[in-house]
């Protein structure tokens, strides 16, 4: 269980998920190349639980929005920190984000690196 996660949420317009989804993939396949291990991102389905508050409600989205949540998976906090300067640093990232129509912003997403504290994954067969 070494392991670090950059996990992330925010809310994106229903109408501009398709376009998100593309500068997801590529945004996906230029994390890896630095060195990622992992690259995940889900949109909401089922978003309400009695007796707790729901990403909907903590990130304030609107009727219009639904929530992508994700993560990125690293060997460690160190692999992670180098690749996200790498990232950072690709002229690729910025290209993406200013061709998009996908309506992303990165100040209504709630972001943190996590370490491990309990796993329990099966191996593949």
């Amino acid at each position: 269980m070494s392991n670090y996660i950059d996990g992330f949420v925010f809310p994106i317009s229903r109408v501009r998920l398709n376009e998100y989804k593309c500068l997801a993939e590529a945004a996906a396949k230029i994390w890896k190349e630095h060195g990622a291990l992992d690259y995940c991102e889900f949109v909401g389905d089922d978003m309400e639980l009695a007796g707790t508050r729901s990403f909907t409600d903590v990130l304030k989205a609107t009727e219009d929005e639904t929530i992508v949540f994700g993560w990125v998976v690293f060997d460690s906090r160190e692999t992670r920190d180098l690749v996200n300067q790498k990232v950072a640093a690709d002229p690729r990232m910025a290209d993406l984000i200013e061709v998009s129509n996908s309506g992303f912003n990165a100040e209504r997403m709630a972001y943190g690196g996590f370490k491990p504290l309990v796993e329990t994954s099966t191996p593949n067969a």
